[in-house]
């Protein structure tokens, strides 16, 4: 098993930058493709940006392809989000993904075995 545990969130204003983090523990051995979902309240979660196993590929929604990095360190275990030029419609709780069969990028939530409780992430105008 895996547990992921996300950190980092909180409110902010509009055009601000912050970076949230997820550390995976557990069997890590076992992890592959790892990424970043959001859901926003009264919507449907939907994917953010994910990263390859060996960090060469990544690939992020349209809405935050020019403001958010995506990174991970497989020494560590770990994989952050660095947002910028945030907005209020990025307001969300952000959940970090990790799949144990999909070693590529990819935006399906159905290929993410496990999934951090989330990060709360607010952004006034």
């Amino acid at each position: 098993q895996v547990q992921l545990v996300e950190s980092g969130g909180g409110f902010m204003q509009a055009g601000e930058s912050l970076r949230v983090s997820c550390a995976a523990s557990g069997s890590t051995s076992s992890i592959y493709a790892m990424g970043w979902f959001r859901q926003a309240p009264g919507k449907e979660r939907e994917f953010v940006a994910s990263i390859s196993w060996s960090g060469a590929q990544t690939l992020y929604e349209d809405s935050v392809k020019d403001r958010f990095t995506i990174s991970r360190d497989n020494v560590k275990s770990t994989v952050e989000l660095q947002m910028n030029t945030l907005k209020p419609e990025d307001t969300a709780v952000y959940h970090c993904v990790a799949s144990s069969r999909v070693t590529y990028a990819r935006p399906n939530k159905d290929d993410y075995d496990y999934w951090g409780r989330g990060t709360q992430i607010t952004v006034s105008s």
